[in-house]
């Protein structure tokens, strides 16, 4: 078994999970030729990738989704995976006094450059598109190998690991948990304490104020974790799984309690949650209130949750043809409510995540909860379209597994046997 940041010796044929049209029925492991570096490309071993359900957006809408730009993979399949962590393996002729084979790095695979390959497979040739994304119209990481082009690297999305003892499973989820340090980043707060002085605006999370967090699942639940770093007074978060509230509750309420935040969990089957907000904020209401949820219906329902100057974060994405919600633009204009979303971060978010799991701040092994094999990856993708995964799912391309693994947490020592096992 070649560890990450062993360089080892690179065959001819790879597995990969490739999306060849629309549908589930269009997405399986293949084996495919290993691909050959250009002069400005690098060849990665992909050590360990996360399961992002935006994969499922993609298997769903095919060339409609927005970050293909008209690139049919019926016509053109596409590697998917945009969550993962690397071992460079071959150098293009002309970086090579740029990078060097055995670095380990970290891909953000959101690349908002113009696309530089193939720009007859976009619409109109590639005019206009400023932004392409690895998963997508690049090389994605669900695979044994990944081909990292111009673009990625143009782009400073390629990011050397801070730390190479970083376990790749944790490297590996850097990119969701850098999108919440991007949400977080987008919340934006006024002061004016001195009404007769200039507002102040900070970023971030309101320290002493109450965060709500709609929804723990695997996203959620960084999201809780983040914010207990920015002391909020209370941290709200619900579910409609009792079992995801108690292990909120497990893994954060002692930290959470040392950090003089107050953790409230609600069950929104069965408690009423504008009551419990009304509680805890004094009838103030939330002043960060994050929608993780895609369900257009429970946006409109909760932004009345907001307090004067409170901040929306529409965290996630709605499908095709249910984008269209309803605001209150009375409550909006009257209370001076921010409203915003983010769709993933930058470069600088994963290299501040890479930091913070570097300097042990973020508990990575905490949102862990499968391990597989690259074979797992359309099972999992599944399961995280059912809702049925609990927390991040990782997959170790060149760890042949026969089952899921179901892990309360994946700590670098558990990776470490994982792969001697092999």
């Amino acid at each position: 078994m070649i560890r990450p940041g062993e360089v080892g010796t690179v065959p001819t044929e790879m597995r990969a999970t490739v999306l060849a049209g629309v549908g589930t029925e269009s997405l399986a492991v293949r084996t495919v030729p290993v691909p050959h570096p250009g002069p400005r490309q690098l060849l990665a071993r992909v050590d360990a990738a996360g399961i992002c359900t935006s994969v499922n957006k993609l298997i769903d809408q095919g060339s409609k989704h927005p970050l293909m730009h008209g690139w049919d993979p019926a016509e053109h399949p596409v590697i998917v995976g945009d969550e993962g962590v690397v071992t460079i393996v071959e150098v293009g002729q002309e970086l090579t006094g740029e990078w060097s084979a055995g670095q380990r790095c970290a891909v953000q695979p959101a690349v908002d450059i113009a696309p530089v390959n193939h720009l007859e497979r976009y619409d109109d040739d590639g005019r206009g598109v400023a932004k392409v994304a690895v998963g997508y119209c690049l090389p994605g990481l669900l695979a044994e190998y990944i081909l990292i082009p111009e673009e990625v690297l143009e782009a400073g999305c390629l990011i050397l690991l801070p730390d190479d003892t970083l376990p790749a499973g944790h490297a590996g989820i850097a990119e969701p948990i850098s999108c919440i340090i991007s949400s977080h980043a987008h919340h934006m707060h006024l002061s004016q304490p001195d009404r007769t002085k200039a507002r102040t605006a900070t970023t971030g999370l309101k320290p002493g104020g109450v965060t709500v967090v709609i929804g723990v699942g695997p996203m959620g639940r960084i999201h809780v974790d983040l914010a207990i770093a920015a002391r909020p007074r209370v941290i709200v978060a619900t579910a409609r799984r009792d079992e995801r509230l108690a292990w909120i509750h497990e893994t954060f309420g002692e930290r959470a309690a040392a950090a003089g935040v107050e953790l409230v969990t609600v069950n929104t089957t069965t408690q009423d949650l504008a009551a419990v907000v009304d509680q805890v904020s004094d009838g103030a209401g939330a002043d960060d209130l994050i929608v993780t949820a895609a369900d257009g219906a429970l946006m409109e329902r909760v932004q009345h949750l907001l307090a004067r100057y409170g901040v929306l974060d529409l965290f996630a994405g709605l499908k095709p043809g249910e984008e269209i919600i309803g605001i209150d633009e009375r409550f909006v204009h009257y209370q001076e409510i921010n409203i915003t979303g983010s769709s993933g971060g930058g470069p600088w978010d994963v290299i501040e995540t890479l930091r913070l799991m570097a300097a042990g701040e973020i508990d990575a092994a905490a949102h862990i909860g499968h391990v597989g094999d690259l074979d797992h990856a359309p099972e999992l993708l599944g399961m995280a379209r059912d809702g049925r995964v609990q927390g991040k799912a990782i997959v170790y391309p060149h760890r042949h597994s026969k089952a899921i693994r179901d892990v309360p947490r994946w700590s670098a020592e558990d990776e470490q046997q994982y792969l001697a096992d092999a």
